[in-house]
């Protein structure tokens, strides 16, 4: 008898949402870390011997950064502010394992920022020597990612927002019969 894995998600008492910018660290086996995707870049990083990891979210590979907060927006920072979280979490940098996500075309005849977004990613782990273990990058529309960086399980819905489609029948004019011209 062959053994099988069943392919469902974890239990999770406690969701926690990764916006834009942001970035989140935990070793909880409890705590699952969700974000949404269209062209931004979410990378889940974690040290498997330890049990400790975390998610970001960012919108740019890079920019100007003007104000206190603005660069959480881009993919430099957030790479750097997660994997240094982790590792002052208790993580250990020859065992980080790094999960990329999103990067997807949202619009076409729009610059392509989330295969941007995609290049800056991949270059940035492997110029830090950590191995992407899995991704799903680039593509179109957008993507919800749930993971649970204790255990390192990461599954990822499509997401539509194209409204649904509602036929509505032209309105009934009554015919007076005059006409008037502009």
């Amino acid at each position: 008898m062959m053994n099988a894995e069943i392919l469902t998600a974890p239990p999770a008492s406690v969701r926690l949402h990764v916006g834009q910018g942001e970035h989140l660290i935990t070793g909880d086996p409890q705590v699952m870390l969700t974000t949404i995707l269209g062209s931004c870049v979410a990378m889940c990083l974690r040290d498997p011997v330890a049990r400790i990891g975390g998610m970001n979210h960012f919108l740019l590979p890079s920019g100007r950064t003007d104000g206190a907060d603005e660069g959480r927006r881009y993919g430099a920072y957030a790479m750097e502010v997660l994997i240094n979280g982790v590792l002052t979490a208790g993580g250990r940098r020859d065992r980080l394992e790094a999960k990329l996500f999103g990067g997807g075309r949202m619009f076409d005849g729009l610059a392509d920022v989330g295969v941007a977004n995609a290049n800056f990613a991949e270059k940035f782990l492997a110029d830090e020597g950590i191995p992407i273990i899995a991704s799903s990058l680039r593509g179109h529309g957008a993507r919800r990612v749930q993971f649970w960086p204790a255990t390192g399980r990461a599954l990822q819905k499509s997401v539509s927002d194209r409204p649904v489609e509602r036929r509505v029948p032209p309105p009934v004019v009554a015919d007076s019969g005059e006409l008037e011209l502009f």
